[in-house]
């Protein structure tokens, strides 16, 4: 098995519905993203996925939520946008982007904080 990964990053607000404490007001987090893309075989070039497509797929996908109030977006409107919730969200729309080129996404990590960070994964 062969994977790679990217890291990006976006800056936006957000607040925790159901949540006692500082995080249920508004406020706003500098997100890092690393996005780990696995595949048992190679391109004709020898590659998973070149790091450049890669990253342009990464940011279809977090250009939605970069300087935004996330709360305002579908479907967090309606979930509550915790860290959890938005690195399984980056990883369903980048598994959209990346189907086509039969490939999928493992993992997605995301950092609130320098020292506070959440995952999704599933088992390909």
């Amino acid at each position: 098995m062969y994977q790679i990964s990217i890291k990006s990053n976006f800056s936006s607000a957000h607040n925790l519905r159901e949540y006692k404490g500082k995080c249920e007001n508004l406020h706003g987090h500098n997100w890092n993203v690393e996005v780990f893309i696995e595949s048992g075989f190679l391109n004709k070039e020898g590659m998973v996925l070149d790091f450049k497509d890669a990253r342009i797929c990464l940011d279809n996908v977090i250009n939605g939520l970069d300087h935004k109030y996330i709360n305002e977006i579908p479907p967090f409107d309606k979930l509550n946008p915790t860290s959890e919730n938005i690195a399984k969200f980056i990883f369903e729309k980048l598994n959209l982007e990346l189907s086509a080129l039969n490939l999928k996404v493992k993992r997605v990590d995301i950092w609130e904080t320098d020292n506070s960070k959440a995952a999704y994964y599933q088992d390909i």
